[in-house]
């Protein structure tokens, strides 16, 4: 059974699965097309960070950045040998419930345009492209959505 809880990226599993994730996002942009949080701010007050385990096997991660007026959906991964399992879609589903558990109104995301698989599951989940937001700068590759989170 796949469970999703509030993990530390520290930890083994998890942190293997964000070492993945922060190796192919540097092969595949360049360096100030990066955007990923290190281990320690995914640490911080400000940010729930969540994994997706089987067992004791750690399948993906995501964390929720707190912002001023919205959550930023940061360290979505799920691990290659994982991927059509429907983990990270349970993984955007804790993100969203914590987020609307603190009375966040909006979530917001970055993620590139070659990662075509990641771009079809936000829009799955109800994200639609937006402008750029936050502190990212101009870039061929980024594309920036969001979700309005209503009520639950």
């Amino acid at each position: 059974m796949l469970i999703v809880e509030r993990a530390d990226p520290l930890a083994p599993g998890p942190k293997a699965i964000l070492e993945a994730s922060h190796a192919l996002m540097q092969e595949m942009f360049e360096p100030e097309e990066n955007y990923f949080l290190d281990f320690e701010a995914l640490r911080g007050d400000d940010v729930r960070f969540f994994a997706a385990r089987e067992g004791g096997e750690t399948l993906g991660t995501g964390a929720l950045a707190l912002k001023d007026g919205y959550g930023e959906v940061k360290s979505m991964f799920t691990a290659p040998e994982a991927r059509g399992r429907g983990v990270a879609a349970a993984i955007l589903r804790a993100l969203e419930d914590e987020a609307r558990s603190l009375g966040l109104p909006l979530l917001r995301l970055e993620t590139g345009d070659p990662l075509a698989s990641a771009v079809r599951l936000y829009e799955r989940a109800g994200f639609t492209r937006c402008g750029i937001f936050g502190d990212y700068r101009p870039n061929d590759s980024s594309v920036y959505m969001e979700k309005p989170l209503e009520e639950a």
